[in-house]
């Protein structure tokens, strides 16, 4: 997650909430792909958890970084919290000290891996000296969540404190889970709508691909993906399937209402976050929140509002897809070129279409709850999500062949699906081959996936 918006903009008027997701709008030819990934890091020595203070804490790895790479540091309250580059991008962390990379606008998957493999080496070469390494899973596989460290960042203090009043898993969610996601533009507001949809209804295909959690605790955990899972007992205002979207009509206008009933976390004044969890965004629009009396929304309150929703596909002035574990770089490549493939042609998003459009919304859901633990056999309308997947990935390939997009060997995007394709073909995911090798050679420990699942 990026830094927060200071746009100090008045807002006074609903349509001006709306129109700040139609100004998002790009024509194909711009299109881009902006990747975010997370990774939980660790101490090489004794697979402890890295706290954000110390010579070889947290923030000295930001700081290391910011030489390295020559980007600007964020801060919060004089701690550095992030680096900022200027041709954009950024690095921040999340609460449980998950270092996240927030992609660059890029146009292709080409560009996409070359950023990744950049980030990566550039965090090697810092943290490698400090003992530092990460972990290539969706969930930490061993310490409890009052062993993992807590980062100095305000909001999080905030969402920390009213977690626990709206699910019994958001605290592991902020301290213990590691996401990548994808994000990718439209065009036009029934753009939006059609990629939302198909998205949406795809969104526990991605999750059953990806799943690479299965550990918690030192221990399996009984799913294939842990994170996704939590994310169900997290919040039931700001997350889920978001089942208004395959309404007729939907577009920017139900979204901003949706938003305006969620309720809220913080409202931002120059360095202070101010803890007003609960309240309504209508009342600061109209001056009557009570922890703020005569406080009136900016633009930036809107954005940052905005950036504290997690459905499994996130509106911006971009749609973010949000139900993937993290994985090792070929699988963060993989989730690029999966929606990429799916969404930015237009003939594979009528096919993606095609494939949902007899999915009710309860089949939607009862997909979307039971994914995390049966993955691939997940039933959905008389299939498996694994035939859908195949499927997907099907579609998917011929939208990439259409872009036509080559790098300078002449390779189109279609090769970065491979992982995919060979997940689908065996009927396994990662997090099953970790299981696997808990119950065989790794001799019912978790400490090998600090060695075996690292970057």
């Amino acid at each position: 997650m990026a830094r927060d918006s200071d746009d100090t903009t008045p807002l006074t008027t609903r349509a001006e909430l709306i129109e700040w997701f139609a100004a998002g709008e790009k024509p194909r030819e711009r299109f881009a792909i902006g990747t975010e990934h997370e990774k939980i890091p660790f101490y090489a020595a004794d697979r402890r958890p890295v706290p954000y203070a110390g010579e070889a804490g947290i923030g000295a790895l930001l700081e290391g970084l910011g030489r390295e790479t020559g980007w600007e540091p964020i801060t919060d309250r004089g701690a550095v919290i992030g680096l900022a580059a200027s041709e954009g991008g950024a690095i921040s962390i999340e609460p449980g000290g998950q270092f996240e990379l927030s992609g660059a606008a890029l146009p292709d998957v080409h560009a996409t891996a070359a950023e990744l493999a950049t980030h990566l080496d550039a965090v090697k070469r810092v943290a490698d000296p400090m003992g530092i390494k990460f972990l290539t899973l969706g969930m930490s596989p061993k310490w409890r969540r009052d062993e993992t460290p807590v980062m100095p960042k305000s909001r999080y203090k905030i969402m920390a404190g009213y977690m626990p009043k709206v699910g019994s898993l958001g605290l592991d969610m902020m301290l213990r889970t590691a996401t990548v996601q994808v994000n990718l533009d439209f065009r036009s507001e029934d753009d939006m709508a059609r990629k939302m949809r198909a998205s949406l209804a795809l969104q526990p295909v991605a999750t059953a691909l990806f799943a690479n959690s299965p550990f918690t605790d030192g221990r399996p955990n009984g799913f294939l993906s842990r994170r996704s899972e939590i994310w169900r007992d997290t919040d039931g205002d700001r997350t889920g399937m978001l089942p208004f979207a395959f309404e007729s009509g939907f577009g920017y206008e139900a979204y901003a209402d949706w938003l305006l009933d969620m309720p809220m976390y913080f409202v931002k004044r120059g360095d202070t976050y101010h803890d007003v969890s609960g309240a309504s965004f209508r009342d600061l629009m109209e001056g009557r929140l009570p922890q703020l009396p005569g406080e009136r929304a900016t633009m930036s309150d809107w954005v940052n509002h905005a950036s504290t929703a997690f459905p499994e596909v996130r509106l911006k002035r971009f749609l973010e897809m949000r139900g993937a574990d993290v994985g090792d770089p070929d699988m963060i490549a993989a989730q690029a070129a999966f929606w990429v493939g799916l969404l930015y042609d237009e003939g594979a998003l009528d096919a993606a279409l095609d494939l949902v459009k007899g999915w009710t919304a309860s089949q939607r859901e009862a997909a979307r709850a039971t994914a995390p633990r049966l993955g691939l056999a997940t039933p959905i309308a008389k299939r498996t999500l694994g035939e859908v997947a195949a499927e997907a990935l099907a579609i998917a390939r011929s939208g990439l062949k259409a872009r036509a997009r080559r790098d300078a060997n002449g390779h189109d995007e279609t090769g970065y699906l491979q992982p995919l394709e060979m997940i689908v073909a065996a009927g396994r995911t990662r997090g099953q081959d970790w299981l696997d090798a808990y119950e065989s050679r790794w001799e019912s420990s978790v400490d090998p996936a600090f060695s075996e699942c690292v970057f």
